[in-house]
Order: C-alpha cells, then structure tokens, then sequence
C-alpha cells in the first residue's frame, strides 16, 4: 500500500476486535467510524495555518482512546498529528507545540489541571477535552461521518514525533503517510504479528515505537490491541494473562521493571510469542525468556527511519548484530574516517575503546531521510559531508568480524528509560540553585540499559554542598522533566576546557562516579549520599553482572582489569 490511510480504510467493515481498553472493546469496523468522526470533526474544527495544506493536530494525552481515534482520523484526512511528548513541561511544552505549528491541541483534565494555558501554544478556544460534556455533544453530530473520499499523497507529512539532539533543543522526526504504510507492510512478519496476535500497547503513543511496531502494524494485519494508559511492571503478569496477550514492544529498561517485580507462579502460563525492543541487557533477554517463555527480539532502530540493525545467527552475546539486509552502515569518528575495530581482552574487556568508538553512519541512505521539520541545522548534522551517508547521532565499535556494538548517545544526548533528551534544558533548569557557579550534565551508562544523568558541578564562592536542600530544590521545579533528576552529581573546583574555551566532558566521563566527590542517588525518590568505595565497586559489579562491562566509563574498566590481575 502507498499510504498508511489505505491501511487505514482496509479494516473498514471489519468485525474483528480491533481495541480493547479497560473494560470496553471497539471492532476494527467500529474503531474507522470513530476515526472517521474526527477526521469529519476536524475538517469543520479549525483551519491549516497561513501558508499550509495540512491541519497539524496536536495530542497531548495519555494512552486513551480517543489518541487511537485522532491518530487515525488524521491519517484518513491527510492531516498531521504531532505527538507531544507529556514529559515535557512548561516553556518547554510550549516551544514543542509552537514549534510544530500545532492549529489545536487535544487534552484531558490530568494535564489541563497541571500546565497553564499559555503553556498549550493555542488560543483557549482551540484546546478540546475529551473528557468534557461539550467535546461529547460535539462528537455527537459527526457520528456516522463517512471516509473521506480522497487519500493523501504518499509524500504528505503525517507525523512529527519529538527526538531531542545534541544541542538539546527538540527536533521533530517526519514520517510521512507513505513512509509509515510502507512500513507496515513489512513490519508484521519482522515482529511476527498476525490476525490473530493480541498486542499489549503500554508505550506512550507520542513515541514512534508504539506507532510503528504496535498499533500501526496491528491495524495493517487486522490483530487485537490491548491499550493501558501507562506502563505498569506491577500489572503487567496480570494483564498479559487476563487478555491472553500475545506480543509487546519495549525500549529501555521495561523489561528490567517486570524483572524487578517477585515472580508470580502462574506467569508462565500466558499466550505471549514475541517481546520486541530495544536496550535490555543480554541477561535480562535471558531471564525474561526464562520466566515468561517467549522469544525476545532486540534491535536498533532510528526514528528517521534510515537504518536497523538486528541480530543475527553467530551474533556475540552483547552486540547489536548487522545492519538489515540491503543497509550498509560503518563506525566514522568526526573527520569521516572509519575505526579501527575494537580489541578485547581474554575476558572481553574492549582494549581499546578511544579510537575504536564513533558515530554509526549509514551508507548511501541520505536520500531516504524525510528531515526534521523546521530545523535546517539538526538536518545539517545527520546529512554531514555531502549529505549522501546518514549520520546517526547514536556511537557504536565494531569488532572484526563486523558486528556492531552500542556504545552509547551523541557527546550532549542522553537516554533514560527509553526517553531521548538533551543535557542543555537540564543544565539550564539547576543553573538557577544559587549555590551553583556551573551546572554540567552528561549521559553515564545505567547498569543494565541506556544511561544514567550526571550532573558535575562547580560551587558559588562561600557555598558548599547540601544534598538535601539541592534535592528539595531540584524535586520542587515545575519544569523537571520526569526523567532528568541527576543520578550522580560531582563537586569540582574547576571543569576541564577545549583549547576553543568550551567545556571538556570526555575526562569527565571517563572518570564519571570513580572519584571521591560524587553524590549518588538510586532512585528518583530518594536523597543524595556521598559514595564510598565499596559503593563504587558494588556498581561495577552490576555493569559485570548484566554483561555491559564495555561500556562502563574509562577509569571503571581500568578498575575493573586491575582488580582481576
């Protein structure tokens, strides 16, 4: 199919359950009317801003019905859908839905009664509650609305969903509505999805993986979507066994959440087939298999849709496999020059991670980029020296024999729980506690998967460190994303510079917690600790345990190969 709007019209008449949500249940048939009821709803709504075709709508929800609904009532209508990211606060939120032009947002009460107005981008009377009598009655009147009559064309944009970059200012991803039913064309046997999968969507649908890998494949293949308006690791053996759940998505540490919760006896009676992801250690795959008995697929993928790399049969047990049949990608450091392939030591240890770690650069694949909209220099950073290769932003190695091996985000990008975000709106956000001189966040790897938030700081002259009045500071500001609380901070008395008078954060990262001013804390909830060196030690101990020693900071590996010899 050319768009994703003719796999949209394909379950038209279809009686089969296409969505179930808490109690209630939507044929395929019954979930196109709804979307087609938008869709009419919208035409009437509001009108394209000065200068475009398309309507952009913008969806600030938690998963709910009526995201699924909009999502495809504008892909029937050829309009845009701009997946707001609900993490987001304050100016922040406000820059994203301005940024996207949104023409009118869709909202609930849980974020209409905790972000101000201003915050939405939109005049008032262009905020619609799903939730509100008025927003009812209105749908009321395009009940029974048609499909629209004509289809969009495959190069119409139909979705922005926001990526941060290294600078740290949002960029939004475009897929058009040719790029993604294009894409579920061929998802469904790369997932193992069929008509009668049941698919658990517990992934915020303003992120691409819940579109692409869940609920748009599952509409192209007409299977069963269970939606939860958020990921609970407590609920999920008691979900997946109620709705006899057959396939989930994940990315970063869900499936060290359901690890983490006691085994129930009876969770090895389910239905599931196929977890798919991204970022869970070799050995939480291994026990997740263990316990719940499915198969477990990690892959690597991109947004921007120009590169995917899988594992293989032979794959060495923490590598991320070969790029997909027809992609060719290398590791480039900065001047455009392949790696060296990594070395290892007799225990794995990679020797010589300086000059063996660069950027991941998909061959030949420039062209099939779609752009960022509205961010020239964020497309000028993946379309370097030519524009022909595409430049992943995301560091890898590769051995050599050719596997590739994650070695981390961009110098200024971080991943926390599967969230991507840049270190300047963080540092922005605790340059204001005045007892800082400067405030420098970057990523550290987590022990099992994605990365950690390290905040190194220098204080104000007079003012020391106070771990308690820093955490009541940082826990109190109203524009905190929920992901950015500092894991570790460090008092210096000055940080490294580059010879051009910038911050310097690769000695910082090497060294990362190996030093004796390191404040450290485990959870989000919890206060700062000043770390000993059994606690330093205990951590590399996790990194061992869940077979991600290689990408443990510098002076880590260094410790790590001195206390085995």
């Amino acid at each position: 199919m050319e768009t994703f709007a003719e796999v949209v019209r394909t379950r038209s008449g279809d009686s089969r359950e296409g969505l179930r949500f808490e109690g209630r249940s939507w044929t395929w048939d019954a979930v196109v009317r709804e979307s087609a009821a938008r869709a009419a709803l919208l035409r009437d709504f509001v009108q394209p801003g000065a200068g475009r075709a398309q309507r952009h709508v913008g969806i600030l929800l938690q998963n709910v019905p009526d995201y699924v609904f909009w999502l495809l009532g504008a892909a029937l209508n050829g309009d845009v859908i701009v997946g707001v990211n609900s993490t987001r606060k304050g100016v922040g939120l406000r820059h994203d839905i301005e940024h996207a032009d949104c023409d009118m947002v869709i909202t609930e009460p849980l974020f209409l009664e905790s972000t101000a107005v201003e915050d939405l981008g939109v005049a008032p009377e262009r905020i619609l509650d799903v939730e509100s009598e008025a927003y009812a009655a209105r749908l009321d009147e395009y009940a029974g609305a048609p499909v629209p009559d004509t289809l969009p064309d495959p190069s119409d944009i139909f979705l922005l969903l926001f990526s941060s970059g290294s600078t740290g200012a949002p960029k939004a991803v475009i897929c058009t509505n040719g790029r993604l039913g294009r894409l579920t064309e061929k998802m469904g046997e790369r997932i193992s999805l069929h008509r009668d999968s049941v698919t658990y969507l517990m992934l915020p649908l303003f992120h691409g993986h819940a579109i692409m890998m869940n609920l748009c494949t599952a509409a192209k293949e007409g299977a069963t979507v269970v939606m939860v308006r958020k990921f609970s690791a407590s609920a999920f053996v008691e979900d997946i066994r109620r709705h006899k759940v057959t396939f989930f998505n994940y990315v970063g540490r869900a499936l060290s959440y359901i690890l983490a919760v006691p085994r129930d006896p009876a969770e090895s009676d389910n239905s599931l087939e196929v977890a798919f992801g991204s970022e869970a250690s070799p050995a939480e795959v291994d026990e997740f298999k263990e316990r719940f008995g499915c198969e477990v697929r990690e892959g690597y993928g991109a947004s921007e849709g120009a590169i995917r790399i899988v594992p293989v049969p032979g794959s060495p047990r923490n590598a991320l496999g070969l790029p997909a049949s027809g992609m060719r990608a290398e590791v480039r450091d900065d001047d455009n020059v392949e790696c060296p392939p990594a070395r290892f030591d007799s225990r794995g240890v990679l020797l010589n991670a300086e000059e063996a770690t660069g950027e991941i650069v998909v061959l030949g694949r420039g062209a099939t980029f779609e752009g960022y909209y509205k961010n020239p220099e964020a497309m000028a950073d993946r379309l370097k020296f030519g524009g022909e290769d595409f430049w992943t932003g995301d560091l890898a190695y590769r051995d050599g024999d050719g596997y590739f091996y994650f070695a981390g985000r961009g110098s200024d990008w971080l991943r926390v729980d599967g969230e991507n975000f840049g270190a300047a709106p963080v540092e922005r956000i605790l340059s204001r506690y005045p007892a800082f001189a400067g405030a420098h966040i970057l990523a550290v790897p987590d022990p099992k998967t994605g990365d950690q938030v390290m905040c190194v700081v220098t204080m104000a002259p007079d003012a020391r460190f106070d771990p308690e009045d820093f955490a009541a500071f940082v826990d109190a500001q109203p524009d905190m994303g929920t992901k950015w609380r500092p894991a570790f901070l460090r008092v210096v008395d000055e940080v490294p510079m580059t010879g051009s008078g910038k911050i310097n954060k690769a000695p910082l990262r090497a060294t990362a917690w190996e030093a004796d001013d390191v404040w450290y804390a485990p959870s989000r909830a919890s206060g700062y600790t000043l770390m000993s060196v059994a606690d330093r030690a205990a951590l590399r101990d996790q990194f061992v345990a869940g077979g991600r020693e290689n990408v443990m900071p510098a002076d880590s590996r260094r410790l790590l190969t001195e206390a085995a010899e």
